[in-house]
């Protein structure tokens, strides 16, 4: 039982990252996928040893089947109510019922205990799944990671390379964001898969960087001059949220429509880490600023 993970969610990007770095381990890994899913998305794991499992994810009696005699069940569902909800739920069930002892949901973002409710869609889902999880009896640690680095190579605000300017919210230049890159938050989310005893949060971050020191590192990177480009307050963003979400409600069937982006983008500006829980596992090592900017700047 000691190194037996379990995963939903691995044929995603972050969940295949996150059972590759549960391999590098040596840990025994399992993967739950859906009985009417495409084996091709699975073969290559199950290739190099994972044990995949195809389940009915409504069935808490296979998915039960499936926790058996693990340590710790790891999401990384993507999807809307009905996946962070109601099918996190049921693995949640199933988890207890099978007596593993540990769950990591898929949370994976910006701190949003620190977020007012209404403020982000996708986080107030996940919120919502916390009320199922913080009263069930199993021992549950979510990672924040902030955003995903990965969305600084999108040449959107906050980095748009192509017209060299570093978009930001508010008035504050020196507003630390946290980012981490997917590969360190995989490596990191499969350290505390596989530690016995995690706190009931963990906040993570590769770097954090202010659009002050962006607009350095990326004009010395690049040799070239980028320049900070102001987006306006954070009550402007908010109240543009607000107008599009109730222009476009076919948005709320949709993982990340316009809107919700941009609820993204306000997070970013509005908290960030005060504290880091990098060191937790010496042996995780994160991503500079400047070595992830310096190979999407090129």
């Amino acid at each position: 039982m000691k190194n037996a993970i379990l995963i939903a969610g691995g044929t995603g990007n972050l969940g295949g990252k996150i059972i590759n770095a549960l391999l590098e381990r040596g840990a025994e890994v399992r993967m739950v996928v859906r009985s009417d899913s495409d084996a091709t998305k699975w073969a290559t794991f199950e290739q190099r040893g994972v044990q995949v499992i195809p389940v009915d994810m409504s069935s808490v009696e296979e998915l039960t089947k499936a926790c058996t005699g693990v340590s710790c069940v790891v999401s990384a569902l993507q999807g809307l109510h009905d996946v962070i909800v109601d099918t996190q739920a049921r693995l949640l069930e199933a988890a207890v019922a099978a007596g593993v002892p540990r769950f990591i949901p898929s949370d994976y973002a910006t701190d949003f205990t620190k977020i007012p409710v209404g403020a982000n869609r996708n986080f107030d889902l996940r919120r919502e799944f916390h009320t199922h999880i913080d009263k069930a009896p199993i021992a549950a640690t979510t990672i924040f990671n902030g955003c995903f680095a990965e969305l600084l190579a999108y040449n959107i605000p906050p980095l748009d390379a192509n017209n060299k300017t570093i978009g930001y919210w508010g008035d504050d230049i020196d507003w630390h964001v946290d980012y981490s890159t997917m590969d360190d938050t995989a490596a990191y989310t499969a350290a505390a898969a596989l530690d016995a005893s995690t706190p009931r949060y963990l906040r993570i971050a590769s770097f954090q960087i202010s659009p002050k020191e962006l607009v350095t590192l990326a004009s010395e990177l690049t040799k070239s001059t980028f320049s900070l480009a102001p987006m306006g307050s954070l009550d402007g963003l908010a109240a543009y949220i607000k107008s599009e979400r109730e222009a476009h409600p076919d948005g709320e069937n949709a993982l990340y429509p316009d809107w919700q982006n941009a609820q993204y983008m306000h997070g970013m500006f509005s908290v960030h880490h005060d504290a880091l829980d990098n060191n937790r596992y010496p042996d995780v090592t994160f991503t500079s600023a400047a070595q992830f900017l310096g190979a999407i700047l090129h």
